[in-house]
């Protein structure tokens, strides 16, 4: 079952949504079980914090465990004061039982299933033919739930952020995600973003049904600092639904393309590499010949991640 609320009108309060959560948790009977909630990174934008103040208040007293591991994919681990932010907690605030996705240690990681040549061929029309070994988090394997928590927004590697893309790159080893980082490179992200069915989403969601604890969504779509849509419900549905809205409030067309475009980038972006948004997104409207200018005075490096290979 689906659980829903949006409206493009307005932005839903924290009753609505709190209300909407507790009757999909019910529904869910999550009561005595161990539930691990995976939650994006300092690189994603939206209200977290509501959302894990929520999910504390409305689980926390009822399941046996209640714990959060943040989907880094391969970005830099968080330190505390970060952790802080991003949830909103006060400054110093330590936040219990909040992990990160140790990514650079091989033997955090196991080994979920492998996707076959023939089938990655399939899923990816031909453009790739090689086995991938699907490999994520093995903390996972502690929980009688996954909880996947987080915004869903136009992407240029996947179509659309959110889901499944959680576990895979967002807690996965290093192959998968270089396999679907290279697939999303080769078919460009001029074609990929904004769509919500891609190849790489194909891959991504083949991956996760490798992958045997269950797995809820927690799909929230966002405008400004609030929220205007909630889904709630098994994961690729939750997923669905969210796309479908965050297609209506967050693309916009133009009738021309344009020269020039000024991409000013906010904080939460630390480096070129995660920073480069503001060419992807931008891309689908620039002339030829056009020229992007990235404004990022706040950036000193080019990669914290990749820099010293690059």
């Amino acid at each position: 079952m689906l659980w829903s609320l949006q409206n493009s009108e307005r932005l839903l309060a924290e009753n609505e949504i709190r209300e909407l959560m507790a009757r999909a948790f019910a529904s869910a009977d999550l009561g005595g079980k161990r539930v691990l909630v995976i939650i994006p990174d300092g690189t994603r934008s939206g209200p977290l914090g509501l959302f894990y103040r929520l999910l504390n208040d409305l689980l926390a007293s009822q399941v046996a465990a209640l714990d959060f591991l943040i989907a880094l994919g391969t970005h830099p681990a968080m330190d505390n004061e970060a952790i802080a932010r991003r949830l909103d907690l006060a400054a110093g605030q330590k936040a219990p039982r909040v992990f990160n996705h140790e990514w650079w240690k091989p033997e955090t990681l196991f080994t979920a299933g492998v996707i076959k040549a023939d089938e990655i061929a399939a899923l990816t029309n031909g453009m790739m033919r090689q086995d991938v070994a699907v490999t994520l988090n093995k903390m996972i394997l502690d929980y009688d739930q996954l909880l996947v928590c987080g915004p869903v927004f136009p992407h240029e590697v996947v179509g659309f952020s959110g889901g499944s893309k959680y576990l895979f790159p967002g807690i996965a080893g290093a192959e998968i995600i270089n396999f679907t980082h290279w697939l999303g490179a080769l078919l460009t992200s001029y074609a990929i973003i904004g769509t919500k069915h891609t190849a790489v989403r194909a891959v991504v969601e083949r991956a996760a049904e490798t992958v045997q604890v269950p797995k809820m969504g927690c799909c929230f779509v966002v405008q400004d600092d609030g929220v205007e849509g909630v889904y709630i419900g098994e994961l690729p549905k939750a997923w669905e639904a969210a796309a479908d809205q965050s297609a209506h409030s967050h693309v916009t067309y133009l009738d021309n393309p344009v020269p020039r475009v000024l991409s000013v980038m906010p904080r939460m972006y630390d480096d070129i590499w995660t920073a480069a948004k503001g060419m992807y997104k931008m891309e689908p409207i620039i002339a030829d010949g056009g020229e992007v200018i990235i404004y990022t005075p706040h950036i000193t490096e080019f990669s914290y991640t990749h820099g010293r290979i690059i």
